[in-house]
Parts: C-alpha cells; sequence; structure tokens
C-alpha cells in the first residue's frame, strides 16, 4: 500500500503528494493544519485509516507548503496559493474530479477550492468542519481570545513534545507509543514558528461568505463530544451549506483516524460510493481485517513459531500456515516476522 512520493512544482514551491488506491472514484484527503506524508504510514491507526480510503477509492493526499515534505514559500501561507497547490497536485496525479475530504483547516481549503472550481469537486466531505476558528457576536462556537492564546503558547513551549495530542485526541493521551510517534511527526511535519503560522492563517479564515455559493452534495461529520472544535460549527455549516447531510458521530476526539474510525469510513464510503457497509463487513487493511485464524497464526509468528510449528499446533498444512502468514503480511503491510514482532502490541496481537 505503500505510494511512492512525487512532487509537483506549484507557485514557486515544490509539494509533496501521494496517490494509492483502487479507485476509480478518487477522493483528494486533507488532513488538517500539520501532516507528514512518510511518518504517516508508521502509525497503525492513521495507516490503517488510510489504508480503509484506499479500499473504495484512489486517495490523493499531499503536505501543505511549508509543512511534512513540502517547500515553504516566504511570508504567512495564502489560501489563494493553497487552492492552486490542490489544483497542481490534481493534474499531476491525473485526478479530473474528485471527492474533497477534508478534517478543520483542511475542511475549510476544501470549501474555499469547491467554490474557485466547482468542475473539479463532484462532493465534499467536512470532519470537524467550523465556519471561523475564533468566536464573534454571530458565531459563538469559535475558541476564544484566552484559548487561542493558549494553544499558541503551547505551540511555542511544546510543539517538540507533542503536548497538543491530549487537547486534541483525548483518547490515545495515555498511549506512550502514540505519543512517542506523534513527537517525531510534529518536528518532522513543522517547526513551531510555521505551525503558528498556519494557526494564524486559520483565525483568520472565514467560510460564512462562502457557503450559499456551493453546489456540490455535502457530508458533514462531526463527533458529538468534541472538546477541540465543537459539534455545533458543523450544526453551523448544515444550517448554511445547500443540501448538507450531517451525521453526529459518538466519541471526543478531533482526528477521524482516532477511536471509532471504522464508523467514519462506512459514512463516507456510503458517500462516495453510494453504498454503506454494515458493520459486519470485514475491513481490507489493518489489524481489524484479519480472520479468526490469521490472527491466531499472527500471534504465533510473532512469538517466533515457525510455520511448521504453527502448522503441527494447529493441525494444518505446513503450505496453509505460510499462506496465514503471507496474508497477515499483505493485510498488515509489513514483510518480515522482525517487523510483526515488533509491532505485535500496536496491531493487538
Amino acid at each position: 500500500m505503500l505510494s511512492e512520493v512525487r512532487y509537483v512544482r506549484s507557485g514557486g514551491a515544490s509539494i509533496a503528494f501521494q496517490a494509492f488506491g483502487s479507485g476509480p472514484p478518487d477522493v483528494v484527503f486533507a488532513p488538517g493544519f500539520v501532516s507528514q506524508l512518510d511518518l504517516a504510514w508508521e502509525e497503525p491507526l492513521l495507516a490503517g485509516f488510510l489504508r480503509g480510503l484506499a479500499a473504495f477509492s484512489r486517495v490523493v493526499w499531499f503536505d501543505r507548503a511549508g509543512t511534512g515534505l513540502s517547500d515553504a514559500r516566504p511570508g504567512p501561507p495564502a489560501l489563494e496559493d493553497e487552492v492552486q497547490d490542490v489544483e497542481a497536485v490534481m493534474d499531476a496525479a491525473g485526478c479530473e474530479r474528485a471527492v474533497h475530504f477534508g478534517v478543520a483547516v483542511g475542511a475549510g481549503l476544501c470549501v474555499h477550492h469547491a467554490v474557485e472550481h466547482a468542475e473539479r469537486v463532484s462532493g465534499l466531505v467536512l470532519f470537524a468542519g467550523h465556519a471561523r476558528l475564533l468566536r464573534s457576536d454571530d458565531y459563538p462556537w469559535g475558541w476564544d481570545a484566552e484559548q487561542y492564546a493558549a494553544v499558541l503558547e503551547q505551540i511555542d513551549t511544546g510543539w517538540s513534545r507533542g503536548e497538543v495530542v491530549e487537547l486534541m485526541n483525548p483518547g490515545v493521551a495515555g498511549d506512550e507509543r502514540f505519543r512517542a510517534w506523534f513527537r517525531r511527526y510534529c518536528r518532522a511535519g513543522a517547526s513551531p514558528a510555521q505551525v503558528r503560522r498556519v494557526f494564524e492563517t486559520c483565525a483568520a479564515m472565514d467560510l460564512v461568505p462562502l457557503l450559499q455559493r456551493l453546489d456540490v452534495p455535502t457530508l458533514l461529520l462531526h463527533r458529538v463530544d468534541a472538546g477541540w472544535l465543537s459539534v455545533e460549527g458543523s450544526r453551523f455549516l448544515a444550517e448554511r451549506i445547500p443540501g448538507a447531510r450531517l451525521v453526529e458521530l459518538p466519541g471526543n476526539d478531533h482526528w477521524p483516524w482516532i477511536g471509532d474510525s471504522d464508523g467514519v469510513l462506512r459514512e463516507v464510503q456510503g458517500f462516495v460510493t453510494d453504498r454503506r457497509p454494515s458493520r459486519r463487513e470485514r475491513p481490507v487493511w489493518g489489524p481489524e481485517a484479519l480472520t479468526q485464524r490469521e490472527r491466531e497464526v499472527a500471534r504465533m509468528a510473532a512469538e517466533g513459531a515457525s510455520a511448521r510449528a504453527i502448522a503441527e499446533r494447529l493441525c494444518i498444512s505446513e503450505r496453509t500456515a505460510e499462506a496465514h502468514i503471507a496474508h497477515v503480511y499483505l493485510k498488515l503491510d509489513i514483510h518480515s516476522r522482525v517487523e510483526l514482532a515488533r509491532r505485535a502490541e500496536a496491531f493487538g496481537l
């Protein structure tokens, strides 16, 4: 599933992107304020979510200018430049038209692109969407000045330690494996100064004048107990985007790949393909894709058992055991027993 990172020139900057999956249809995925295409695949929760998207679409995603593997432009990020980056990435990926799936600030970018280039957008999925980041008299659900200042301070003082994850995703606050990865992801994704500039751009963004101009099918997804961005933001959008449908999901995590990610993928798949799978359908990739027998084999292989020992213990042929191991490697996107043993705990084995 790992896809080669490619680059496209846009506005004087090199923008890093990947295209992978089983589409058509195509989905342009804008994951949020910071990403890092290489390190994303090292986190099982995020990698599993990407594989889930790729099971029913071809996914195109990219690091925003100034983050991850992409060049930074001089001065603060300009939304007009980022819209052109989306155009350039779609052109380079051979993507004429796509559903846009944006998370938080990525949702705002997708809205802008859909308004300015509606001919290239077949639909919008907006997760944790909001019209404005900051509170105002006519939009009381944004952050107040004190909250905004506290986030900027935490970026300045704790970005290298990934401390912001506890505010965004309570579900992984106590997961030391995830926190260790997230610290590296933050440092590789952007410097504190770059992240501050991203948030300043977010604070200046106002989607309200654009909402009535949207003319594409729109699905809004938001977790009802999310503390980072209130569900009221998506309710506000749902009332003002023509024909939009809002699905309120259980949970309090900000990112769609944390918590009940399968529930998110079911909604997205239903919107993108007009076929919403049941909860009983097994995902194609990741630990949940393993059958009970494959999970047994994976656990024994991770503990060091050979294919012959596994076959004897399970009363199956050695060739069948080898086939199970090959299926495990494919579904978990790994290539060796050493990697399986190293990541066994993350895979729930």
